[in-house]
């Protein structure tokens, strides 16, 4: 390709991208889903929380499932000024096995969220893994509806887990699926720190 057909080429594409920004005029926070089968859904959410607190914002993670302390990035964010970080799960369901306490432990994590959606200094909250609250019938998605909608309008929120409620879907701003291709454990490989946690 000539240079003068590249330029013309990257004109075109420069003035559909103008065109679109010049329409994007709503300023609010959005609800952000972030589903799938493939790993880096949590990784996701929380380089996006990073991005905000760069900005000077304020944020909070509630880990509903996850029950270390010692993940990598719980290690690194515990002492952020800016941010609160509840881990609330119990481990996963596979090894609780105790669905009342999970349930419990579900109903907490709620509890707690509920406060922040309600709080307007808070600029971005994580809601890791909440999806399998309602996939296992721990929580029921329409309270939590309502809760989204009502939150202060500048309000950003991630939810992360494999599969979403349908009324989550009906909702969100954007909604990406990361897909599962290949991943290392099924090909043997041990999970290790820095990666898998």
């Amino acid at each position: 390709m000539s240079d003068s057909n590249h330029q013309n080429r990257m004109q075109r594409k420069k003035e559909v991208v103008d065109e679109r920004i010049s329409r994007a005029i709503d300023e609010r926070g959005v609800l952000i889903l972030l589903k799938g089968n493939g790993k880096g859904k949590s990784s996701s959410a929380l380089g996006t929380l990073a991005r905000s607190l760069g900005h000077g914002q304020k944020g909070a993670v509630i880990q509903f499932i996850k029950g270390r302390r010692e993940t990598g990035e719980y290690l690194f964010f515990r002492d952020h000024p800016r941010l609160d970080w509840h881990i609330m799960g119990q481990g996963f369901t596979w090894e609780t096995q105790d669905r009342e306490r999970d349930i419990q432990a579900a109903e907490a994590a709620w509890e707690i969220a509920k406060g922040l959606l309600e709080d307007p200094a808070y600029n971005i909250i994580v809601l890791d893994e909440m999806s399998y609250m309602f996939k296992y019938g721990y929580l029921d998605p329409v309270p939590v509806v309502e809760a989204l909608k009502r939150r202060p309008a500048h309000q950003n929120v991630i939810i992360t887990g494999r599969t979403m409620a349908q009324p989550l879907q009906e909702i969100a701003d954007t909604i990406s699926t990361v897909q599962d291709e290949r991943h290392a454990f099924r090909g043997g490989v041990k999970a290790q720190a820095g990666i898998e946690y």
